[in-house]
């Protein structure tokens, strides 16, 4: 990037249920990143919208497109986000410099995914505001605390995510990367179930790197913030020194989000 360049936009988008405000503290991790934070239909500033993938998609187009001429854009999706960037990324592999999916490297086909079904089914019987209560209550078990804690949203949000997961499961996979050229960062906690099969979307990347934060579950973007932010750094890094061929790509590059690229280790994809 030249002195005259203007620095990459980074566009977060939340996951299930959250908004936003999930994504307050990383401007100031960032200063070298114009970061542009965005709510999902039926979520955060836009709850009382019905959520659909085309409308979904059409936030993320609007947050990209509204880059100035010459700047390059890292998209960033957490869960939900993370397979609805995916999403976005097969429809215009051409608009972003850089990828990267965090908490969304389990593959939804999987036989795993009835445990989502099924909470998607439990919810009109329990209630929106009860199980917000209990979710809640869960993940501050799980390490999120102060800020994050305080703003951890009521039940209103919940009445997008069967449409939502529905979305996810009926057309999202690692198959979504195979025609993205752009590097793709692949985040997950060490104890996040969503990196089940972060191996298989490794081996559909063009240029894939996996990053595993130390003792993090899949709330690590707000439980880990510091080491999150390590992550989207290496994709800024990777995003302004342009894209390989896919003929270049000799397998995942294991990133320890505590140093810098120079120390990747190599491995060959594969599920584990």
């Amino acid at each position: 990037m030249t002195d005259s360049a203007p620095p990459p936009r980074l566009v977060l988008v939340h996951g299930t249920r959250m908004s936003a405000a999930q994504w307050d503290p990383y401007p100031a991790l960032l200063p070298g990143a114009e970061v542009v934070a965005v709510d999902l239909p039926g979520h955060g500033s836009r709850v009382a919208e019905p959520f659909t993938v085309e409308a979904a998609l059409g936030v993320l187009d609007a947050a990209v497109s509204g880059r100035t001429p010459g700047q390059g854009v890292v998209l960033a999706g957490h869960s939900l986000g993370g397979y609805l960037a995916a999403l976005y990324a097969q429809a215009h592999p051409d608009r972003l410099s850089a990828l990267v999916l965090l908490g969304a490297s389990a593959d939804p086909s999987h036989r795993l995914a009835v445990v989502y079904r099924g909470f998607a089914a439990l919810l009109p019987r329990v209630g929106a505001a009860r199980m917000a209560r209990f979710t809640n209550a869960v993940v501050r078990r799980l390490g999120v605390s102060g800020a994050a804690a305080d703003s951890l949203p009521d039940g209103a949000a919940y009445a997008a995510l069967p449409a939502a997961w529905a979305a996810v499961m009926g057309a999202c996979g690692p198959h979504l990367l195979r025609e993205v050229g752009c590097p793709v960062v692949l985040v997950n906690g060490q104890w996040d179930q969503m990196r089940l099969h972060v191996r298989r979307y490794a081996a559909a990347c063009a240029d894939p790197h996996i990053v595993t934060v130390p003792r993090a579950t899949h709330f690590a973007p707000l439980t880990h913030p510091d080491e999150v932010a390590a992550a989207l750094r290496t994709a800024l890094r990777l995003a302004a020194q342009g894209r390989p061929s896919r003929a270049a790509y000799h397998g995942a590059r294991d990133l320890d989000p505590r140093h810098p690229p120079e120390r990747r280790q190599h491995a060959r994809p594969r599920d584990r």
